[in-house]
């Protein structure tokens, strides 16, 4: 292919001041290799079947990042090949999710637009011998699989001749056979080392309407015979996926040699998939299925409740896109999975909020507070900087008056030296107004206090240039006029989950969901808020930031608290260069530590030894049997992952894991293994 030369210089000035991901590095190579920059087109994949979440974001970046950068197009396809999950409700939250980040997509795709090519290519294959129909039940196809260790046995009709198989098949797309009759399946290789090449399923039976195609099929593709096809017909470049579906890789290659064969003509550019790891964030869950489970037991009050990790969610709770592309900017594009801290994303909508959100005052927990030598009537309208962040916000006028309400937590009778805040005798600044002494208090029938008396100096109003206005006192406190204050409701969310991995713990997600998420209160704002509308931000003095509530009326408005000013949760992450920046903090898999252990064991005297072993039996509560089964096939060179394999098995059987032929295969095979320290392992087991 001829290369645009000049617009390939051009380009590369573009990017020259960035080094380049691995992505990007790919590109580069077959831009080199001679791929037309002309070519070069990208895809968002999303499955209608639920709303798109944070770690959406990132591949959504990833690819509308790259087709800014090339100056190429980037589709937005939906991967509609399930009728009974899938809904256009979810189709219209997804497009206003993207467009509301900020990206536009070039052409708008649908799976189920290549329904008819899909059909006709799995019936070429099926005359050439490549796919066969199945009547088995989906039990006896799961067994006759085998296991990543045990090969799979052929299924007694993949002999079936190809005018059997192509007359099932109209059959099936005629809608004569109920569900769970009858498959096609693709014809590879019952023995191959990757299952997911063991003759998977391309169709299947489904009596349903589809919100596109309508009733107009009763058989649907399966996704890996989708996807990767769908890729094709778009003529992507590059189909960039997350890291689980590595795996797949083979299978998409496959399948597209085989189309290719059949439509070089009109699709000449075969695609490439590429895997990335995907976002893991802390404290949440981002499984779709465990997010509607959450929506349908009523734990939120929607798909976009703020408390979710969806977009909708995180856009009602007061996040940019500015603030999520920079968390997806910062945590980069890496090739290895691992979890991110949440305190990074709540850094970023912090940082970004600093810059663009108003000032206001408001007191979510009210004590009266009276001036009692202030005048009776007497009403000053006071000048505040709307935002000291932003030169061009200007000021706004706020009323002063003889009652006030200030934070209950901001007055103590008595206290320490290190409590700067209002006490008896004690003088604090009220934000933009004058210097208050505390002199006494009221209490109600209860004993507790109710109203604080207080005297002030009316020539040390802020900003006035007088002596008494210059004179330094170590606290400010923020506060409304109690005769011109609005009362609104204040919904305080904080996460949603108590425990930094809720979905990785053998009890259920839900076990772990905080009490405290959402906090509900009346509250008190300064009067004659410029913006009102659903999504305006706000920071609140002295507490955090905070966003307008589409469930706002007239009447009422209703903030949520989008972050505090500070992290409230404890044992932060060090930080690297700034005080102020938390670090790029992950939190590794069980599974993970317990390869890396397993990898350097093998070189450490005995006595380290030893106590690698004991850390690697700690670890093994926290894992998995089916975390742990993959490293059953794990090369016998690497001793060491065999030996970390052993000792956390060992636990697990310990623990009540029942033994399987899988189990008893590989511990057999590693106690009759040359390695004395695997075979003593094994033989313990025993």
């Amino acid at each position: 292919m001829i290369r645009l030369d000049t617009n390939y210089s051009q380009l590369m000035d573009k990017l020259s001041s960035k080094p380049l991901n691995f992505i990007e590095q790919i590109i580069e190579t077959d831009l080199e290799q001679g791929l037309d920059l002309s070519l070069l087109r990208f895809r968002f994949p999303p499955e209608p079947n639920g709303y798109l979440h944070i770690g959406h974001t990132k591949a959504i970046g990833i690819s509308f990042g790259l087709g800014n950068k090339y100056n190429s197009p980037v589709n937005l396809r939906f991967d509609d090949t399930n009728p009974t999950k899938e809904d256009q409700e979810y189709v219209d939250a997804i497009k206003k999710d993207i467009s509301w980040l900020g990206y536009s997509w070039d052409k708008e795709c649908y799976s189920s637009d290549y329904f008819p090519q899909l059909f006709d290519w799995a019936v070429q294959m099926i005359k050439d011998g490549k796919a066969y129909v199945d009547s088995q039940s989906s039990e006896d196809m799961a067994q006759q699989k085998g296991s990543p260790t045990q090969k799979g046995t052929d299924s007694p009709y993949r002999n079936r001749t190809p005018e059997e198989n192509l007359d099932l098949f109209l059959k099936m797309r005629d809608g004569m056979f109920q569900a769970g009759e009858h498959v096609l399946r693709a014809k590879i290789d019952m023995g191959h080392s990757n299952m997911l090449m063991r003759d998977p399923i391309m169709y299947r039976v489904v009596h349903a309407p589809h919100h596109r195609t309508g009733n107009s099929w009763c058989i649907y593709p399966m996704y890996d015979w989708t996807h990767g096809e769908s890729d094709y017909i778009e003529q992507i470049s590059h189909s960039l996926c997350s890291l689980e579906f590595k795996p797949h890789r083979d299978l998409y290659n496959w399948f597209k040699s085989i189309v290719y064969n059949y439509s070089s003509k009109e699709y000449p550019l075969i695609p490439k998939q590429r895997e990335f790891a995907r976002l893991n964030l802390s404290y949440t869950v981002m499984s779709k299925r465990k997010l509607l489970t959450l929506v349908e037991q009523g734990v939120v009050s929607g798909w976009d409740d703020p408390r979710m990790p969806t977009i909708s969610g995180l856009r009602r709770r007061g996040y940019t896109p500015n603030s999520i592309k920079k968390f997806v900017n910062t945590i980069g594009v890496a090739k290895r999975d691992n979890v991110i801290d949440v305190s990074l994303l709540e850094f970023c909508v912090r940082e970004d909020l600093n810059k663009i959100a108003p000032r206001v005052m408001a007191v979510l927990d009210p004590i009266k507070l009276t001036i009692i030598n202030y005048p009776d009537e007497k009403t000053e309208w006071l000048t505040a900087e709307n935002n000291p962040e932003d030169e061009e916000s200007g000021t706004r006028q706020i009323p002063f008056s003889k009652t006030l309400y200030i934070e209950r937590a901001d007055f103590k009778e008595e206290a320490n030296k290190k409590f700067f805040r209002l006490t008896i005798g004690n003088e604090v600044r009220l934000k933009n107004a004058y210097i208050i002494k505390a002199e006494s208090v009221k209490r109600n029938s209860l004993g507790n206090v109710a109203e604080i008396l207080c005297t002030y100096n009316p020539k040390s109003l802020s900003g006035s240039g007088t002596e008494e206005s210059l004179k330094k006192v170590k606290g400010t406190l923020h506060w409304v006029s109690i005769e011109h204050a609005k009362a609104v409701e204040v919904r305080e969310y904080d996460r949603l989950f108590s425990h930094p991995a809720p979905d990785a713990q053998e009890a259920d997600f839900t076990t772990f969901l905080n009490p405290n998420s959402l906090t509900k209160r009346l509250a008190y704002i300064e009067p004659n808020l410029v913006n009102t509308k659903p999504g305006s931000h706000f920071q609140f003095q002295r507490t955090g930031y905070f966003s307008i509530d589409p469930d706002s009326t007239k009447e009422q408005l209703v903030f949520n608290k989008t972050v505090g000013l500070r992290d409230s949760w404890a044992k932060q992450t060090k930080v690297i260069n700034s005080p102020s920046k938390p670090t790029h903090h992950t939190q590794r898999k069980a599974i993970d530590v317990v390869k890396q252990l397993g990898k350097k064991n093998t070189n450490l005297p005995e006595a380290k030894q030893e106590k690698t072993k004991q850390k690697i039996q700690r670890i093994a509560k926290s894992i998995s049997y089916e975390e742990l089964q993959p490293l059953f096939s794990t090369a016998a060179k690497k001793i060491g992952t065999r030996i970390a394999t052993t000792i956390v098995l060992k636990e697990l059987i310990n623990q009540g894991l029942k033994r399987n032929k899988e189990i008893d295969e590989f511990i057999d095979k590693a106690a009759a293994g040359q390695n004395e320290l695997l075979a003593a392992e094994a033989k313990s087991i025993h």
